[in-house]
């Protein structure tokens, strides 16, 4: 297995396991959701089959392109998100690190390196 492969197939656990929690816990993701946003359950529901699909093309070789670039759209796109989150202190009644306000702010610069890990995935993988 060449190094490439295992990255690409580390971020394919990575968002397959996103995914899952997205409906193992929605509630905790319904919280993040900005408000203005609305329909935050749809939303979750929504971002967590993408997740699960963003997972499913990296972990094929022929599709990693595609799910590179699908994961970097989508890490942008849940991007609020995460400000909401630290705008909020942190989520009340979870447990730490996501009840932590410096935390939840310490995370947002978390999402340049995933984001990055997935375009690097995109742009080295071969269209077949």
């Amino acid at each position: 297995m060449q190094r490439s492969d295992v990255s690409r197939y580390a971020l394919a656990l990575v968002m397959a396991g996103a995914g899952i929690s997205h409906f193992v816990v929605p509630t905790y993701y319904e919280r993040i959701i900005p408000r203005a946003l609305g329909n935050e359950r749809l939303l979750v529901e929504a971002s967590g089959v993408v997740e699960l699909g963003c997972a499913a093309l990296l972990a094929n070789r022929r599709t990693a392109k595609l799910g590179g670039w699908a994961s970097v759209a989508l890490l942008v796109a849940v991007f609020p998100a995460n400000v909401q989150m630290a705008l909020d202190g942190g989520v009340a009644d979870a447990s730490f690190p996501a009840n932590s306000a410096a935390a939840s702010w310490a995370r947002l610069p978390l999402q340049i390196p995933l984001i990055w890990w997935a375009a690097t995935i995109a742009r080295s993988s071969a269209t077949v």
